[in-house]
């Protein structure tokens, strides 16, 4: 019984770490999309420029402060309780931070 209890948990470990690795991919490619690319058809570019310096504006040109925001959306959906949440939200930006930093030579 009890082996099956640990093939249980292991199981479910797994699942939570590919969650986890998949979201923070996906908090990394949508940050580094807002914040660092024209878009598709230029989309992005021309509402970054809609924006101009508003405070949204300004958020699209910061990967660092765009990544806790996208990081936030994403750890309200999987957190369980505000303790979670805010956990979470720190480390999608922080690994997607992370993320950037290696895959892009010249961020700073």
């Amino acid at each position: 019984m009890e082996g099956g209890l640990g093939v249980l948990q292991r199981t479910i470990m797994k699942e939570l770490f590919i969650q986890y690795i998949v979201v923070v991919i996906v908090v990394w490619r949508l940050t580094h999309l807002i914040s660092m690319e024209d878009g598709p058809f230029d989309l992005i570019f021309k509402c970054r420029q809609w924006l101009g310096a508003s405070f949204f504006g300004k958020l699209m040109d910061c990967f660092y402060c765009l990544s806790i925001w996208i990081g936030i959306g994403f750890a309200i959906y999987f957190g369980q309780h505000w303790f979670g949440v805010c956990m979470l939200a720190f480390y999608y930006s922080g690994a997607a931070i992370l993320l950037e930093k290696f895959s892009n030579p010249n961020f700073n």
